[in-house]
């Protein structure tokens, strides 16, 4: 699709550009983690074409966007899902996005990947007039030092931890919780250029578990197979794969849900600590409906994939937050990019095909 050049707050970034960006985007660290390794990961590998805004009085108004926020997006536009930075200390400059009509159209449906929640506290001030927003909360923890002295147990005999190869994508990708959102094409890219480790069977091969690193620079998907639960797997890959971002010169870190125990005992043990909120978030304008499908590669695909049902997850429309018992349009579908998913049903979890570990809360 055509490239916008210019919007009504915002100017498209030259890529000569990004290495000064990340220097300013430096000054706001914790809080620019994700979008500051999204650039990095960008000039580094390039992991996926993204294209980056500025204000046009950048850096004295420190707001910057990257479409798409993630790799697929409905009809082929990038411009319906984004990524947004902008500091907490500095937030009134979100409000440009309010009147930004060029590059981004409110009255279609937007879909952002995990963002700070102060930006989308100041979003929702104007949306929630006009239309929905559905939010899934995740922490953000940070590894600035591996905790070098845990010592864990050594694998059984019958598996082996190795890095994943291109025969493991296809399979990866179909499993992926996330695959409404990010593409196979990503995962071979991840694969190639990026950090990620599997644990594997010495007898069949079968791969029982697996994590990578992200385009945002998070550790990414964990996932364990259920016949491979409660086996120390979690804890042996978060640590390897912390190791190994590390010698890449990235900063470590994970998303976690509030509440969920047994990912936060998991990195806090390696050395993790809470850093500031998030919520991935869908919105959906009142009255929006949209029969269409597109294609993207050989995937159909055209309304916004549903954020997944659970206690997290908060619906606002006029400041109305969700009543435990109330309907609400929530589906599931969307993958965490956590080392576990949301606690669900005993009978569910077992139909599942795999599930991210839920026995790490047992890891010594």
């Amino acid at each position: 699709m055509e490239i916008i050049p210019e919007g009504k707050h915002f100017r498209l970034v030259h890529e000569s550009e990004l290495p000064e960006i990340l220097v300013t985007l430096e000054r706001y660290l914790p809080e620019s983690l994700k979008f500051h390794q999204t650039i990095k990961t960008y000039l580094n590998d390039r992991i996926w074409d993204f294209k980056f805004y500025v204000a046009k009085d950048w850096p004295d108004k420190p707001i910057i966007l990257h479409f798409p926020g993630c790799t697929l997006a409905p009809h082929n536009n990038i411009y319906q899902t984004l990524g947004i930075f902008c500091p907490s200390a500095h937030i009134e400059h979100v409000d440009m996005l309010r009147t930004e009509d060029v590059l981004i159209d409110w009255q279609k449906p937007m879909y952002l990947n995990f963002t700070h929640i102060a930006i989308m506290n100041r979003l929702d001030d104007f949306y929630s007039k006009f239309g929905v927003m559905e939010r899934l909360s995740g922490d953000i923890y940070v590894c600035n030092k591996l905790n070098a002295d845990l010592e864990l147990d050594p694998l059984p005999e019958d598996a082996e931890m190795r890095l994943l190869t291109l025969d493991n994508v296809h399979g990866i990708h179909d499993l992926y919780p996330a695959n409404e959102i990010e593409c196979v094409q990503l995962f071979d890219i991840l694969v190639r250029k990026l950090p990620g480790l599997g644990i594997f069977r010495k007898d069949t091969g079968e791969l029982a578990a697996w994590m990578v690193h992200s385009y945002y620079g998070a550790m990414f998907s964990m996932q364990t197979r259920p016949d491979f639960r409660r086996m120390g797997y979690g804890i042996r890959l978060a640590k390897s794969l912390t190791q190994l971002v590390i010698e890449r010169g990235y900063t470590p870190f994970v998303v976690i849900r509030p509440g969920n125990d047994a990912s936060r005992n998991l990195y806090t043990k390696l050395g993790y600590e809470k850093a500031f909120e998030t919520c991935r978030v869908r919105m959906t304008p009142d009255c929006y409906e949209d029969s269409t499908v597109g294609t993207i590669g050989n995937t159909s695909y055209g309304k916004f994939p549903p954020l997944p049902q659970g206690e997290c997850v908060v619906v606002t429309k006029l400041a109305r937050k969700h009543v435990p018992g109330e309907s609400q349009t929530v589906d599931e579908g969307i993958e965490d990019m956590l080392a576990e998913k949301c606690d669900i049903g005993g009978d569910e979890a077992r139909e599942r095909k795999t599930t991210t570990d839920e026995g790490i809360g047992e890891d010594k």
